[in-house]
């Protein structure tokens, strides 16, 4: 294995589910201009995503179509014919 490959700031952060409203805290490098207050009383940088194990239809068993960003709105009027 190559020496040096993974970073070594890994620091406390809240990932937030932007479907669900759920947040959990975790280690991650990612970088991030926003910040929570936690449930501890100490600040720390947000990551948003926009699904995660407490929204995804394989963990949850169901079924459910997740758009939180309007992606198909988006594609129909991209793609859509002009009259």
């Amino acid at each position: 294995m190559k020496k040096d490959i993974h970073p070594k700031s890994y620091r406390f952060v809240v990932f937030k589910d932007m479907s669900n409203g759920h947040s959990f805290l975790s280690r991650s490098t990612a970088p991030s201009k926003e910040t929570i207050q936690w449930e501890d009383g100490n600040e720390y940088p947000l990551i948003k995503v926009e699904i995660s194990n407490t929204s995804h239809p394989f963990y949850t068993g169901k079924n459910v179509l997740v758009d939180t960003t309007g992606r198909i709105d988006k594609f129909k009027k991209k793609y859509a014919k002009k009259a």
